[in-house]
Parts: structure tokens; sequence; C-alpha cells
């Protein structure tokens, strides 16, 4: 800017006096890069009054300087962490908090059961989200409601600690586990008794005879799946649990009871919280069951070790998609399998326990007095890792005495994939296995699985995979396994304790005489009186709707089920 435009000078001021002037009412200050700022002219008062403004000005620019920079320097001072100022988070001992209890790390001299348990349960050296060590895992007994999860298992402890500890994470107060085979050896039964909340059930001489005088067995409704093999077993076997089960929940005080299997994780969506205990909260007084729809895992590898840290795609059930969507991706989302899941698509059920209750089957409870009023959540779901691993292939096999035959299949499975994949596991070599897992189970094609993720079919869901590999890294496992170890070891002498958790093959044979006379004599009832009410028969795993069902969705009005919003 020119000087000589912010003044009007008096016409008779000569050349000298305007030079005299200008000098004492402008004084250059020079800041940074030497950037001139213009001080306000002042009245012509002498040399020494000129100077002395200048002066004072040249002060105030030092001060405006300076205090900028004497702020940032204490900012920085406060900050610091050796400036005095205490760090809350250094008052306590590394990954713990206030109020847990501090815990040693006793993985270095750990012995695990199996290599398996090595690879899936130790956690790495460099904690990944390690605030859970030191959990105690308790609930207050005034937290409210009680659930209760029951299952039948016989897989190790690099299985059932991640189910169950994700369980114990998300609300779940009590564990009713029905063990046998691998489940029931000392070394792993004895470290889940160790676990607080937990009860183990063995599968045991008296057991058996407890169990062959159920009512169950002069009823019908379960009938129709006695005295078969394999899976057919299996469901007969895990509603007598479920009712055992029924008992001890209300002996403990329990008001909600779910079955699960340990390839399967509650998934709370849309509680308020991530907690079972809070959804179920929130379920009205008059509702009997609550249906949780089930997602499936969509596994993107053949060699993932441990699902529940590794798997985080999943196919939507159709329950919660627009049928639209559903029917119309329904090609592409099976991918040449014979159904939408390949194994079953009805969900499970959590039941509030009350008098009268009864199993009905594996995937629905039900009532002696009454039909129980249900309701089916628009977001929860049941999480099922199925064949996410591809040696569960040749495991299935092993389990089962079937002939590798279309016919014979039918007999032992249920579900049309359980049947061919049990076949290919017979017949196959290990690559055509490998070739066979690869097409039908793998979701390797990345534009088909972007595609159905934009459609809503699949979805990502990270919180168990989070919470499990926190759980992991915080050394839960492992602790929990050093304290049930050193808690075996004082107990039964270990050939005492497999003597007394064998089961008796003359107790095998008395069970199974028992289920053929009354199958004899149940199915005689069932052919006298076939126009009973089916809805009270056991719902049995069923595939979600096929094409063919599509005509029967648009026409059909809606079902009984009323759901959270409704």
């Amino acid at each position: 800017m020119n000087k000589s435009n912010l003044f009007r000078l008096p016409l008779g001021f000569g050349r000298k006096r305007i030079h005299s002037s200008l000098l004492h009412s402008f004084d250059r200050a020079e800041i940074g890069g030497g950037r001139p700022i213009v001080m306000p002219a002042q009245a012509p008062s002498g040399s020494g009054s000129g100077g002395g403004g200048g002066a004072a000005w040249r002060h105030l620019l030092l001060l405006l300087t300076a205090l900028p920079l004497a702020l940032a320097f204490l900012a920085f001072a406060l900050q610091w962490r050796g400036g005095g100022v205490e760090d809350p988070v250094a008052r306590w001992p590394p990954h713990a908090f206030p109020g847990m209890k501090a815990s040693h790390s006793a993985a270095a001299d750990l012995r695990l059961p199996s290599s398996a348990c090595d690879e899936v349960l130790v956690g790495s050296s460099s904690p990944a989200f390690p605030y859970l060590r030191g959990w105690s895992f308790q609930f207050d007994a005034a937290h409210n409601p009680k659930v209760c999860v029951q299952t039948s298992t016989s897989a190790g402890l690099e299985q059932i600690l991640p189910w169950l500890f994700y369980h114990k994470v998300v609300g779940v107060a009590h564990f009713l586990l029905f063990v046998e085979g691998k489940a029931a050896k000392p070394g792993v039964a004895g470290v889940l008794e160790s676990i607080p909340g937990v009860k183990v059930v063995y599968r045991t001489k008296e057991l058996e005879e407890q169990q062959a005088r159920s009512r169950i067995w002069n009823e019908t409704w379960l009938a129709g799946f006695f005295y078969k093999p394999c899976n057919y077993e299996l469901f007969v076997k895990q509603s007598l649990n479920m009712e055992m089960a029924i008992v001890m929940a209300r002996d403990a005080g329990m008001d909600w009871i779910m079955h699960l299997d340990t390839d399967e994780l509650l998934y709370p969506g849309g509680a308020a919280e991530y907690s079972i205990r809070r959804l179920l909260a929130d379920v009205p007084g008059d509702v009997d069951m609550v249906i949780f729809p089930n997602y499936e895992s969509s596994v993107e590898r053949d060699d993932i070790k441990d699902p529940f840290s590794e798997v985080s795609m999943f196919k939507k059930n159709y329950d919660h998609l627009p049928k639209d969507t559903y029917f119309g991706m329904y090609k592409e989302a099976t991918r040449g399998n014979p159904n939408y899941f390949i194994t079953y698509g009805n969900g499970k059920s959590a039941a509030r326990v009350q008098d009268h209750l009864r199993p009905n089957g594996a995937h629905r409870w039900h009532n002696y007095a009454k039909s129980p009023n249900e309701i089916k959540l628009e977001e929860a779901a049941v999480l099922h890792y199925t064949y996410t691993k591809f040696s569960d292939l040749t495991s299935r096999r092993d389990r089962c005495g079937c002939k590798p035959t279309k016919q014979d299949v039918k007999r032992c499975f249920m579900l049309d994939f359980d049947r061919q994949a049990f076949i290919i596991a017979s017949t196959a070599s290990e690559e055509e296995m490998l070739r066979w897992y690869n097409e039908r189970v793998v979701w390797n094609d990345r534009q088909l699985n972007l595609k159905l993720l934009r459609k809503g079919v699949l979805t990502r869901i990270y919180a168990p995979m989070a919470i499990v590999q926190g759980l992991r890294e915080s050394g839960v496992f492992t602790k929990v396994i050093a304290a049930g170890q050193s808690a075996v070891n004082g107990k039964v002498p270990l050939k005492q304790h497999d003597a007394q958790n064998k089961t008796d093959p003359k107790t095998t044979d008395i069970s199974r005489k028992f289920i053929k006379a009354n199958s004899r004599k149940i199915l005689n009832i069932i052919e006298e009186s076939a126009n009973m009410d089916s809805d009270a028969s056991a719902v049995p795993p069923l595939s979600p709707p096929s094409l063919d069902d599509e005509h029967e969705f648009h026409v059909s009005c809606p079902g009984t089920d009323r759901s959270m919003d409704g």
C-alpha cells in the first residue's frame, strides 16, 4: 500500500516537511519473512516523542510473539509424562483395570492337551485386545434375566472354550454341558468343571437308566426319530438331554433356557447392548418362546483352523431378507448345492423356564399345558459355523456307520447336503474331496461375494471374531486350562475317573432295546391317530424355502409368528 494514500496532507506542505512528517509517523517492524507492518501515524511532535512511540510498539510486538510460544511450551510440558503429571493408566499393572484381580501368566509353562489346542487357544506375545485379562466372568445375582445355555458335545477344549467364554461375554450366566467322547476325557471335562457357572453332565450308566424312564418314550411327538442311526439318534439324545436340562435350569434359578451346539454362537443384534441378557429383558412378559433365525458361515478359504476367529462372512436367513431378494438371488446364492443353506435353516429358540415346559426337538420348545406364545427376532440370530474346516467332511463320516449309497444315507441324515458330503467323504480321494469342498463350500469368487454383499444376502459380522481373539490374547483360555489341570491332578486317579465315566455296553444295549420296544408301541399309536395336530410333533432341522415355494410365499397369509416390532 502507498503511504501517501493514508493521509490527506495540507497543500502548503513542502517536500522537506512531508519527508520529516513521514519519518515521525511511521515505524516499520519486521516479522518472520520480512513482511512490513505499518504503524498508525502520530502528530508530529518532535523526534523524542516519535522514538518513544516506536519503542513501545516494538515491545508490544515482542510480547504478542512470546505469549503464544510460552503457552505452547506450557501445553507441551503438561502432556509430557516426565513432566510431573501422573498418567491414570500407569496406576494399575499392564492389561488390568480397577477391580480386576491381578493375574499371573501361566502360558509359559503350560502344557496344553494337544497341538490343536496350542494353535487355537494360546495368544501371541503382543496382545491385540488384552482387557479381558483378569475378568472373573461372574454376574451379579441382581442381573436379570438369567440365561442358561445347554449343549450336548463330544468336542475338545479348542472348540468348547472359545464357544463357552464368548457366551459368558454376551451375558449367559449358566451352562449345562452333556459330555461324551473327547469332551468326557479327564483332561477336558476337568477343565470345564473348574469354570464357575458350568455344570458337566457325564453320559454314565445312571444317566442312561434315568433317561430310559423318561415320559418321552410314552408320547408320540418324538416317535418318528426313534431307533434310527446317526443324526436321528443324536436328535433323540439331544431331546432327552434338553428335558433333563429344564429341571436343572429351574433348580439353578434361571429365567431362560436355550439349546445350542458348540459350532453355534448367539448374535444379539438389535439389542441396546451386545448382550443376550439385555435382548431377552426387552421381550414382552406374555411371550413364552423367542426364535433366533440362523445365519450360515461362508468361509473364504479351505485352510480355516479356528472358525470363531477367522470367519466373518455369513449368509443371512430368509426371514431377514426381502422375499424378492431371497428368491431373485436364490440360484446364485446356492451355487449348485441342494438348498439355499447347506444345512438347516429354521433357527434355534430360547424358552422361558416355566411349568410344563418340554423340548420339541433340538430347534424348538413346547409346553404340555398350552401352545406357547412365540415371537421371531428381526435382527438377532444364531451364527452357525457349519463345514468351516475341510476336516469336517471326514469327521462326520467317521461318526456314522452307514453305507455311502443314496438309499442308505437317507436313513442316517436328514438334510441333502449332509448326505452328499458323507458319500464324497466315503468314496473320493483326498484331492477330489478338496476340489469338491472348494466348489460347494468355499466362497472364493470375489465378484459374486461382492454382489451378494451389496444385495444383503451375505453380510459381515466381526464382533464374535473380535471377542474370541481378545479372549485368546488376554490369556483367558490358557489360565483356565492351567487351573483346571491342577484341579484334575488333585482329584480322582485317572483310571478310576475313566471307569466312572465310561458307558457300560450293557447299559447301551438295554437303552436300545427299550427304544426299540417303545418305538413299535408308539408307531402303532401314530397310525391310529393320523389326524393329530402336527404342530405338536418335534421340529427337525429343516432346509430353507426353495424356488418351488416362491409362489406359496407370495400368495400365503402372514404366519402366526410375532416379531419384536409387532
